[in-house]
């Protein structure tokens, strides 16, 4: 089984009745006109390669279906919720994506539908999937620097400069850490708040990491080593119960651009 995600990005002007069809789908088709809404839908696609093709679907039919399909509605329902002056909520945004499911979950043949994902900007992002449709994701990017050192007093310091290398360093070194929460709710919920959502993970978390020495100044590495690994466990246990009904569905450390863990409980 294999799993194809094409993006496909569109801009909407919702003071203008339409948008020009555009030449360049890389920026964005519609193309938008003055400021408009960008929108970067994922769509994601389950299913065996076609001998003949070597493909799962063919890319262009995924663009094609998309706009066709669901530009119209998102530039209908923004439109016209722009000229009544209404907001766009989370789970109004949730509904958008659950009606461009219902349009395109036969257009691909063989291949399944299995995950929608909107970006609402390059670190937040909502999403559906084919394993729960009742559910709503919800994820959002945060970044804490900090240093640490990667040792086993039970090792010989050889054994540790062995398996560690240059992360043993005896005066430790630093990374640049990105975390990826993801919660996920029903989708007809109405009390989540991004807001709120900020907040939790802000004190529960990246306050205990952020431009901290992870082995003296955090009480649970001092005898653990704070690998991306093992910190994606404790981001975990940090925050898991603190988001009334939204639940913790996944947390995800980035150690380097090149490195991440991803835990779920």
């Amino acid at each position: 089984m294999h799993k194809l995600v094409r993006q496909v990005r569109f801009s909407i002007n919702p003071f203008l009745p339409e948008d020009g069809c555009g030449s360049n789908s890389f920026v964005s088709e519609p193309a938008g006109e003055g400021l408009s809404i960008f929108f970067e839908l994922c769509v994601g696609l389950a299913g065996k390669v076609e001998p003949a093709t070597g493909f799962v679907t063919n890319v262009v039919d995924i663009d094609k279906n998309v706009r066709r399909y669901v530009v119209p509605i998102f530039a209908g329902r923004i439109r016209e919720y722009f000229q009544q002056s209404k907001h766009i909520g989370f789970f109004e945004i949730a509904e958008l994506l659950k009606s461009a499911w219902g349009q395109l979950a036969d257009k691909f043949g063989t291949a399944k539908l299995s995950k929608l994902t909107l970006k609402l900007n390059p670190f937040r992002k909502v999403a559906v999937d084919s394993e729960d449709c009742r559910m709503v994701y919800f994820s959002e990017k945060f970044e804490f620097a900090a240093t640490h050192k990667l040792w086993n007093e039970q090792f010989s310091e050889e054994h540790n400069l062995e398996v560690f290398g240059k992360c043993a360093n005896p005066a430790g070194h630093g990374h640049n850490y990105a975390v990826e929460v993801t919660v996920k709710m029903p989708a007809g919920g109405n009390r989540f708040r991004i807001g709120d959502f900020e907040r939790i993970v802000d004190n529960k978390l990246i306050k205990l990491l952020d431009h901290k020495n992870l082995n003296a100044d955090v009480a649970r590495f001092g005898k653990t080593n704070p690998t991306v690994e093992n910190i994606a466990v404790f981001a975990w246990e940090s925050i898991v119960g603190k988001f009334g009904e939204a639940t913790l569905h996944c947390v995800t450390i980035w150690e380097t651009d090149k490195t991440c863990c991803s835990y779920q409980g």
